[in-house]
């Protein structure tokens, strides 16, 4: 198997069978983030302990790359802290090509270190779809703001 495939398999498992799938029913901050351009939908809910992420839920509806990023993102930040968070997203994003010059990211392995998110490197070939990865990350921004916790 090839490291495409697998990495195809990952996507299609997470889109398949989405973590965390549902909704708080007394989030500490919530989101909503859409991308018109071709419906992905995303609600975010988070829960905190301290500055912690206690637990995370989502619901939505789209392509797979959206809601398979949204799954591997909720696992992904789940018990961490604001700092840790904060982090993962910036090396996201850096992996992603959507920012760069992150001190603390090796250029050479942007992906380094992200688990599952690694599976969505092959979506820079695609840049259209960078927006349906990325759009569950700008939901957590969204949800960090709206808590005052600020975001990368």
């Amino acid at each position: 198997m090839s490291l495409d495939d697998l990495y195809r398999e990952v996507i299609l498992d997470h889109y398949r069978n989405p973590r965390r799938r549902g909704a708080l029913e007394h989030p500490d901050a919530h989101a909503d983030g859409q991308n018109p351009l071709c419906g992905d939908e995303i609600s975010l809910d988070l829960a905190f302990d301290g500055d912690r992420i206690a637990d995370v839920r989502l619901q939505g509806r789209g392509c797979s790359i959206s809601q398979a990023s949204a799954s591997m993102m909720a696992e992904a930040v789940a018990g961490r802290t604001l700092a840790e968070v904060e982090a993962l997203m910036r090396r996201f994003k850096a992996m992603m090509d959507i920012e760069s010059g992150d001190p603390g990211i090796d250029a050479s392995r942007p992906g380094a270190a992200l688990g599952d998110l690694e599976a969505l490197q092959g979506v820079r070939r695609f840049p259209v779809r960078i927006k349906c990865a990325d759009l569950p990350w700008a939901t957590l921004a969204q949800a960090l703001e709206s808590r005052g916790a600020g975001s990368a």
